[in-house]
């Protein structure tokens, strides 16, 4: 019976060893072996982000910037053109440039020196890459200077087809009167299209109601991939995760996906759409476009007259930018850029 009882003894002592003990090994190995969330640094600079509270203005304060956020993969061709297009402009603006490090794209000097470099990761085309380094821009110009109240996205084919000037004037003597009858804000600039015709084919392009139930089709929108938000609206996409969660799986059907051109327009239209105008400021030619890509301007294309219709749109702006143009227009570009493109 002795030995029965030492035996009983030992089972249990063993029991209870194993009871305390374990649960602090089991967390080691499941953190040697599981993967961390890929989003978690993105997420902690958004949330950093939309704390941040809004700069007051008064006559005896800066006046407001526009923050330019360049989303590039390639050099920056165009440089010398933006050059003039800043130049004497240095209290009004910040630069925000967001460079696929796969690329290896240099530093052109001037404005673009290698401190407007934010942090960045690859992005792909027909991929969700291309969101996330939209956020990581807004959140990177929110976080840096409360002065930034516009966010204007734009990439390395963009050009501008006004001055510093005229743009700043355009954006910020503009507004509108918001839901609230006592706030009025400046708006933001993304369009809203319900209309495409391959609406329903992008919608199911991971498959047929993945999106659901958190977008559903009637919800869906299209837009420009280049917008100019307001810190309101900015604020709103770097809180989101519902629909990133629908947006970042990849796509099943690769011809119709286009993720970065409906996510942002979904988004606002679903979630704040009160201070949106429903259209872009960026000119794209989508006329006999081939494999999702706009028409590229050329050398023999560039004159004044196209640059005066190129400003010319529906609504009561003129587009303030354009897109898309090939390396070989920078030297006509800069011989109008004086007497055409910024002289207003």
């Amino acid at each position: 019976m002795s030995k029965l009882r030492v035996s009983i003894v030992l089972l249990f002592a063993l029991l209870i060893t194993l009871f305390f003990f374990s649960p602090q090994i089991q967390p080691q190995s499941y953190f040697l072996f599981s993967n961390p969330d890929p989003d978690a640094e993105d997420l902690a600079l958004f949330h950093r982000a939309t704390r941040t509270t809004p700069h007051l203005f008064t006559l005896k304060n800066p006046k407001p910037k526009i923050a330019f956020l360049f989303l590039t993969n390639t050099n920056f061709t165009f440089a010398p053109l933006w050059e003039i297009f800043f130049t004497g402009n240095n209290h009004l603006f910040n630069i925000y440039i967001h460079a696929d490090p796969v690329s290896s794209v240099l530093s052109p000097g001037g404005v673009f020196h290698q401190n407007h470099f934010i942090p960045s990761k690859t992005t792909q085309r027909a991929s969700p890459t291309l969101i996330a380094a939209a956020r990581r821009l807004l959140a990177t110009a929110l976080l840096d200077d409360p002065h930034n109240q516009y966010f204007a996205l734009v990439s390395q084919h963009c050009i501008p087809l006004f001055s510093f000037r005229f743009v700043y004037n355009s954006l910020f003597e503009y507004r509108v009167e918001s839901l609230n009858k006592y706030k009025i804000q400046h708006p933001s600039f993304i369009e809203f299209d319900s209309k495409h015709p391959n609406l329903y084919q992008r919608y199911n392009a991971r498959g047929k109601d993945v999106m659901m139930p958190e977008v559903s089709f009637k919800d869906f929108r299209k837009g420009s991939q280049f917008f100019i938000l307001n810190r309101k609206h900015a604020k709103v996409v770097l809180r989101d995760q519902k629909l990133w969660k629908k947006f970042r799986i990849p796509c099943i059907d690769t011809y119709s996906c286009y993720p970065e051109e409906h996510y942002f327009p979904t988004l606002l239209s679903m979630e704040e759409r009160d201070g949106c105008t429903g259209f872009t400021l960026t000119r794209v030619n989508w006329t006999g476009c081939t494999d999702g890509h706009p028409h590229l301007y050329t050398r023999e294309e560039v004159s004044p007259e196209l640059v005066r219709q190129l400003r010319k749109s529906n609504s009561s702006y003129p587009y303030l930018f354009a897109r898309k143009f090939s390396p070989e227009t920078l030297a006509p570009l800069m011989d109008i850029a004086y007497d055409v493109i910024f002289r207003d």
